[in-house]
């Protein structure tokens, strides 16, 4: 089946779209990648977007108003995609996330905008989309919820593997040997802390917003990070929760930035120690999650997201992680920059066999199930169409 996998995450910095042909049922799939690319948001939109994240007001029209925008600009990536590998059989759409929060003595909630049953209509292409609020309902974080593509592609018989996602916000998985009794059992998975969010909200605050990155970390690279500021940081409660445990922008936020920033004003950093300091705080933030939380050491870390791309970060990471072996999924057969759309290509194909989408030991949910909600076509003589 030819799938199309859709994610805008906690970055905004544009929609990631990825076609894949997958074959197969359950855990015994294969997937390979057709094309994949990222499609900026129109300016006006994204900003829209950071400022509702940011705790911006609106009132229900514009909200709708908002929730079709995103449809149609996720619609629109579609279309530029499909331009290459023509029509497909389904989509998976995770959208954007607006809000997330974890649970705490009660259910948790997470809002991601983008309606799936428009996006069906104007891709007229059958499309699964909410993904989180199942595992929600069965008392889970609703994230991450990339851990069962991990493990279904990316597990190995004999080492232990820690799957890295540097999106916005990190998240891992970790993979027991597979001849390990039980081992899939023992799958964890939690949400590290920031990935490029921190470093991303500094680079354009520096740069006046002309840039929204620093392209291989080189910026950063030229400074010398400020250990007791992240001894510092690294207390904050979200660090010493045990898992299952996620986040996302409502703790990473500008205003968390804006603190740091006090924090650091005894310092007297450069612009270049400030994202150096911001980096190994970063790569800290994984190192410390894993000795705090892992059963024992992963022979090999495997990282993807658009941090995979940041040379320094990488190499501060390899740095702490040693002595696992760091690389990215591309050595693995996933391509780092495309792996979360593909997981949400795999989650939409995985509900139209019912087949779970989540891993509970990752989510804290009370069991597997499968995740999504169906927006079937409806066809020009008012019936169904579905994959």
């Amino acid at each position: 089946m030819r799938v199309i996998g859709l994610i805008s995450g906690t970055s905004v910095d544009g929609i990631d779209v990825a076609c894949v042909e997958i074959e197969g049922t359950d855990l015994a799939i294969s997937v390979h990648l057709m094309a994949g690319m990222t499609v900026p948001y129109p300016a006006a939109l994204r900003s829209q977007i950071l400022d509702l994240c940011g705790g911006a007001a609106l009132t229900l029209a514009e909200f709708a108003v908002l929730d079709e925008a995103i449809a149609r600009a996720f619609a629109e990536a579609v279309a530029v995609l499909t331009a290459q590998t023509g029509p497909v059989d389904l989509i998976g759409s995770h959208g954007q996330t607006l809000y997330h929060r974890p649970p705490a003595g009660d259910l948790g909630y997470s809002l991601q905008l983008g309606r799936g049953a428009t996006l069906a209509h104007l891709t007229q292409t059958p499309t699964v989309n909410n993904f989180r609020v199942a595992d929600l309902a069965a008392g889970g974080q609703g994230a991450p919820l990339v851990s069962r593509l991990d493990l279904a592609l990316l597990s190995h018989p004999t080492e232990p593997r820690c799957i890295q996602n540097l999106g916005g916000i990190g998240n891992v998985t970790y993979l027991p040997p597979r001849q390990q009794p039980d081992w899939q059992a023992q799958v964890l998975g939690w949400d590290t802390g920031p990935g490029n969010v921190l470093l991303d909200l500094a680079i354009a605050q520096l740069t006046d917003g002309q840039q929204t990155y620093d392209p291989g970390g080189q910026w950063a690279a030229q400074g010398q990070p400020c250990l007791p500021l992240i001894d510092h940081w690294l207390d904050h409660p979200f660090f010493h929760e045990p898992p299952p445990k996620s986040t996302g922008r409502e703790l990473f936020s500008p205003d968390y930035l804006a603190q740091c920033a006090a924090d650091a004003e005894p310092y007297s950093l450069s612009p270049a120690d400030w994202l150096a300091t911001l980096t190994e705080f970063t790569a800290l933030s994984v190192a410390h999650s894993y000795r705090q939380c892992l059963p024992q050491s992963p022979v090999r870390v495997l990282l993807a997201g658009g941090g995979s791309r940041n040379t320094y970060l990488c190499e501060r990471l390899a740095h702490h992680l040693a002595p696992a072996i760091v690389a990215t999924t591309a050595d693995y057969g996933l391509d780092p920059d495309f792996k979360e759309a593909i997981a949400f290509a795999v989650l939409a194909y995985w509900r139209l066999q019912d087949a779970p989408g989540n891993v509970p030991a990752v989510t804290g949910a009370k069991q597997a199930i499968p995740l999504g909600e169906i927006h079937p076509v409806i066809g020009q003589n008012g019936g169904y169409t579905r994959a």
